[in-house]
């Protein structure tokens, strides 16, 4: 199963110690049938075998990644996102120019890691770097608008708020991720970043607010939708480190999972501050 994070995309987890498209079935023998039978998710998993051929020769090149190596990739990521918006706050506040160019370039790392075959830890942390701090510079500058001071705490308060939530859906099963789960939500995504471009564009051309997605009470549903859509990636995003760990997929793609829980939180982050705006406004 695909994730809708932009991040997982276009391929998945690797196995074992080769490259494979997660999403394709496990060949025999490999890492991920040898795990078949002692995975919990074996029921769950289409792909899954009964019977273990032989178990997977790992070489320290090729230890499969744990739920720590994630969480510690994770909060390496995270934490210098926070390290760059400090910088984009204190001294960035106000360069609009200079806080475009970091999020464009930024971006611009974000699609190159996408496409790379193996995770490059450099282009993850300059892309955390220079998010940060484009996220810092416009989070400062719009805390000093009229009415808006705190808002940007507030949008990062509901953003954990958020995780913990959809981690404890996820853990608990309220929220299970399916094939139909997925679709709808990548139709929903699509729908979703078509309507904000429109939008856009008629800002750019038309002036204004464009269609009116940004303000009043349609500015509020699509806040709403926003924050909820970037929720569902989370589940996903659990599902796919999920199954990386369980199928034994390369340690050194923990980073890929810190890269994509770090752009969906970015996400919901961005999301969340524009609904607060809206509600204060």
């Amino acid at each position: 199963m695909r994730s809708s994070n932009p991040v997982f995309s276009r391929r998945g987890f690797s196995r074992g110690a080769g490259y494979a498209d997660f999403n394709a079935p496990p060949q025999a023998g490999g890492p991920a049938a040898a795990y078949a039978g002692t995975n919990p998710y074996a029921g769950a998993n289409p792909y899954a075998t009964e019977t273990p051929q032989y178990a997977p020769q790992y070489t320290p090149q090729t230890r499969p990644m744990t739920m720590d190596d994630v969480v510690t990739r994770t909060g390496l990521t995270l934490g210098t996102v926070i390290a760059g918006a400090t910088v984009g706050w204190l001294f960035l506040t106000g360069h609009l120019a200079f806080a475009l160019g970091a999020g464009l370039a930024a971006t611009v790392l974000g699609f190159v890691q996408s496409f790379k075959r193996k995770p490059v830890p450099a282009l993850i942390l300059g892309y955390a770097a220079l998010e940060g701090v484009f996220l810092g510079a416009l989070s400062g500058f719009i805390n000093d608008l009229p009415k808006m001071n705190g808002a940007p705490m507030q949008a990062v308060l509901g953003t954990m708020a958020v995780f913990v939530a959809m981690l404890v859906a996820y853990k608990t099963r309220i929220v299970r991720v399916t094939e139909r789960f997925t679709r709808f939500v990548m139709i929903a995504a699509l729908g979703f970043v078509l309507l904000s471009l429109v939008n856009l564009l008629f800002m750019v051309f038309g002036g204004g607010d464009g269609l009116g997605f940004r303000s009043g009470g349609l500015g509020i549903v699509f806040g709403i939708v926003g924050v909820v859509l970037g929720a569902l990636f989370l589940a996903m995003d659990f599902k796919q480190v999920e199954d990386g760990v369980a199928y034994g997929a390369p340690r050194e793609e923990s980073w890929l999972a810190a890269f994509g829980l770090t752009t969906t939180l970015v996400w919901i982050y961005w999301e969340m501050l524009r609904l607060i705006s809206i509600l204060r406004d």
